[in-house]
């Protein structure tokens, strides 16, 4: 479906049950024709940060919040990114979706590798954006440093609390990602992130939670085993800048991920655009859809 043709997106949301509780579930133009797109965020976001993917194609997009995220109910005693890729899976079963396209950002990325390999006969191929392969990280740091050292203040945020829904729309402003940035939809995605009441507002998403994950898309042998098969079709879209705006990006170096891992199908930089800007925000989210439509 070209850029060209996109609609204004139709929206709705589902509880669906997974494992010890249910996802909520988002979905935009939800009786599109043609494969959906399984749209997985990343590890302190929301089904939200897909809003702006929405406004660029008339596609059907699934978009969980996962386990830990969100509005979603299920059990955080269940953590890592096979139980996510589960979920994903158990999500298209209540939906009645045989087989999608699979779009993940971020730690997404790296669930969306790995629901290509435990569950091959769902996908037809997979739009890894700016995350699923791995970080470079320096020699020898522990795993949990590791979750603070790449995500900085969006990680100690989740220990605070705001007293209001504008105070912590402030925070963000600060943050070199969103300085100077004021959408509409990046408001919404805010105001999404809270749950509790005034003045102890909170980030859905708890460190320990986050950090579980982290250690898992570090370190773990789920996502190892899914890089070294790649059972599907798989392209990278990268960030020209990291979390905070800055040069170096996530991936600096595309000619060495190319060379270790020759069977991805394309590799591409997305110019002007950061480690959250490349969904959320126009450019980006075009940029996104481009890439999924180019592996048809």
């Amino acid at each position: 479906m070209p850029i060209e043709n996109a609609s204004p997106a139709t929206y709705v949301t589902h509880d669906l049950a997974v494992e010890e509780g249910a996802l909520r579930v988002g979905e935009w133009h939800p009786d599109a024709e043609g494969t959906p797109w399984l749209l997985v965020h990343g590890v302190t976001a929301s089904h939200l940060a897909w809003a702006w993917v929405a406004q660029q194609t008339s596609a059907r997009l699934i978009a969980p919040d996962l386990r830990g995220r969100g509005r979603s109910a299920a059990s955080t005693r269940r953590t890592g990114l096979a139980q996510h890729a589960d979920d994903l899976a158990a999500v298209l079963d209540a939906l009645e979706v045989e087989k999608v396209v699979v779009v993940g950002h971020s730690m997404g990325a790296f669930v969306s590798a790995v629901f290509g390999d435990r569950h091959p006969d769902r996908v037809e191929r997979i739009v890894l954006v700016d995350g699923g392969l791995p970080l470079a990280l320096p020699p020898g740091m522990d795993p949990r440093a590791a979750v603070r050292h790449v995500l900085g203040p969006t990680a100690a945020r989740l220990d605070m609390r705001f007293d209001s829904v504008g105070a912590y729309r402030g925070f963000w402003r600060a943050h070199p990602a969103f300085v100077g940035r004021e959408d509409p939809l990046l408001d919404a995605y805010f105001a999404y992130d809270l749950v509790g009441e005034p003045p102890a507002l909170r980030p859905a998403t708890t460190f320990a939670t986050v950090e579980a994950d982290s250690i898992d898309q570090n370190a773990g042998e789920a996502i190892a085993g899914a890089l070294e098969r790649l059972r599907h079709p798989t392209r990278l879209i990268a960030a020209e800048r990291g979390l905070f705006g800055e040069v170096p990006p996530l991936y600096p170096d595309l000619d060495g991920i190319r060379a270790r891992f020759p069977q991805l199908a394309a590799t591409r930089r997305v110019p002007d655009v950061d480690h959250y800007s490349i969904v959320m925000s126009a450019p980006g989210a075009r940029a996104v859809v481009r890439e999924v439509l180019a592996g048809e």
